[in-house]
């Protein structure tokens, strides 16, 4: 039966998603990353090279954030630079073991892309990347909603 809440297939397609990168990934050698360490990897290979930005992307603290990729400087896969344009903060840059890791991912993504397209159609995916790319605006607040605000 489906689900008549829109966050669970949401969910399911994001676990279908991270379920095939890793095994693309094992397959190709590289070692198994938690979802965490997928998501963020999957923000620094789009561009967001900030912690901060990467925690509100991945939706978890600051300090998650820095767990996780603390645990992937340990993993060899990123390192940490002066950011050019705040010399205060840092930003997260793939290393040489990073960055072919990073194109196997891309790969991977891509594929099953592909293969989602042969299972549910063009347009189908097309309809999903449509939707999903439009600005949903900041989350909402009930909570300020309930205050008058």
């Amino acid at each position: 039966m489906r689900s008549p809440y829109l966050m669970v297939p949401l969910l399911q397609g994001f676990y279908w998603f991270d379920s095939g990168l890793q095994s693309f990934l094992r397959e190709r050698g590289w070692p198994t990353l938690t979802h965490s360490q997928s998501m963020v990897m999957m923000n620094v290979t789009t561009g967001t090279t900030r912690p901060v930005e990467i925690a509100r992307n991945v939706g978890v603290s600051r300090q998650a954030v820095h767990v996780t990729l603390m645990q992937m400087q340990k993993l060899g896969m990123i390192e940490f630079r002066d950011d050019p344009s705040d010399r205060r903060s840092k930003i997260v840059v793939l290393t040489e073991i990073g960055e072919p890791m990073r194109r196997d991912a891309q790969l991977a993504v891509t594929i099953m892309t592909q293969r989602l397209s042969e299972r549910i159609g063009k347009a189908q995916v097309s309809a999903l990347v449509s939707a999903f790319g439009v600005d949903w605006g900041d989350p909402i607040d009930f909570e300020a909603e309930a205050a008058g605000g």
